[in-house]
């Protein structure tokens, strides 16, 4: 396995060569790829969402036509964006802004006003097979947008699926959120938590703290920091797993985005109860019990977040509705079995599959040139200056 990335090193990345993993860094708008894919003839090319496929799609294409390629979404970006369009609206028109829970019918209707979904679409229709990690999202793209169920597969996060000993709700404290402060709908939660629900949440616990966690913190987040509101933003953790099993209950008020939530496996993972909205509980469940209570309004939440934190019979029944969900949804050995049967059978048929795929093959004819050419232009742009 190869992983190839044109991001700069950071501190916080992951020992790819512990894991057997060869890195290799790249240039964007750079032919040198087109020379190292080719040398490299892998058999599977994996694009980390629909802008690594818009800059390198076509040049695997070119330079190794028969190595299968696969877009992972991780969510669907068009969507996200759509649901953040609609709240900056509520919020524009002073309306109370809870959670964007339009129906498919109307988020099809913003999204579609928006190129980002036709760059997006159209990634998926070029590749071989792109890794969906909500069943909401495969709805919406067979239902509004016309994409063949064959190129999309249901790929949630896989994690071992077992009992291991959790702190019981006596040695637990306090309330924790956790996430990404560069990813917008995190920031908003953050904001939302601040502004609205804490100051009703810190009354009905009155002994209870709220931690944030999350990388890359800027300033602004940092200076929301009042130890006076028991509101602390803490920024990065060492051990995400650790922080959410020491807290009593994980807090995820997000009120857009799109993919499923890796804070909450986590919460399921180490026993500890969520209360979320329905956009962070959305494709996570299925037929299982929410493993805590999910609200959209401010109030409900703030009661369902006081009912599990003060109420330990409470706590204790939504602690224990993690593990059967985990296992249902997110279980390694099942989830990662069905992921190789598919790929390995999609290899052995690829030129077959792409013979049926006529629109894959026209968006990777038309759709990509501009990304292309544009890529082109930089490259003899940046030559030129560098003479």
């Amino acid at each position: 396995m190869h992983f190839a990335c044109a991001a700069a090193p950071t501190e916080h990345q992951i020992d790819l060569g512990a894991m057997q993993v060869t890195a290799h860094t790249i240039e964007l708008n750079s032919s040198s790829f087109n020379q190292f894919v080719a040398t490299l003839e892998p058999e599977l090319v994996i694009f980390d969402r629909f802008v690594t496929e818009e800059q390198f799609g076509w040049r695997v294409a070119e330079s190794c036509s028969g190595a299968m390629r696969i877009l992972d979404t991780e969510d669907l970006h068009s969507l996200r964006y759509a649901r953040e369009k609609i709240l900056k609206k509520a919020q524009k028109n002073n309306q109370e802004c809870g959670p964007v829970l339009a129906q498919s019918q109307e988020i099809f209707q913003v999204m579609r006003e928006d190129e980002l979904v036709m760059r997006e679409v159209a990634a998926i229709f070029r590749c071989d097979l792109s890794l969906m990690i909500s069943e909401f999202e495969i709805d919406l793209l067979t239902r509004f947008f016309s994409v063949p169920a064959s190129l999309l597969l249901h790929v949630p996060f896989m994690v071992e699926c077992s009992a291991r000993s959790t702190p019981t709700f006596a040695e637990r404290e306090h309330f924790v959120s956790i996430g990404n402060f560069r990813h917008a709908p995190n920031w908003d939660a953050v904001l939302w938590l601040k502004q609205d629900l804490w100051p009703l949440l810190r009354r009905r616990c009155p002994s209870a703290q709220l931690h944030i966690y999350g990388a890359y913190p800027p300033k602004k987040a940092t200076q929301l920091t009042n130890p006076k509101e028991r509101f602390l933003v803490k920024g990065w953790a060492d051990d995400a797993l650790q922080v959410v099993e020491n807290a009593k209950v994980l807090l995820a008020p997000l009120r857009f985005g799109a993919g499923i939530k890796g804070k909450i496996v986590d919460a399921m993972r180490t026993s500890t109860p969520s209360v979320v909205t329905s956009i962070a509980a959305e494709s996570m469940a299925g037929d299982c019990a929410w493993p805590g209570i999910v609200a959209d309004t401010k109030e409900s939440f703030v009661d369902a977040a006081a009912q599990i934190y003060q109420n330990e019979s409470h706590w204790l029944l939504a602690s224990q509705a993690c593990l059967p969900l985990l296992c249902s949804r997110y279980d390694f050995a099942m989830r990662s079995e069905e992921l190789m049967s598919i790929v390995c059978a999609r290899l052995q048929s690829l030129e077959r599959f792409r013979r049926n795929n006529f629109l894959g093959g026209m968006f990777q004819y038309h759709s990509a040139r501009s990304t292309e050419f544009m890529s082109r232009w930089i490259e003899v742009k940046s030559r030129i200056n560098a003479q």
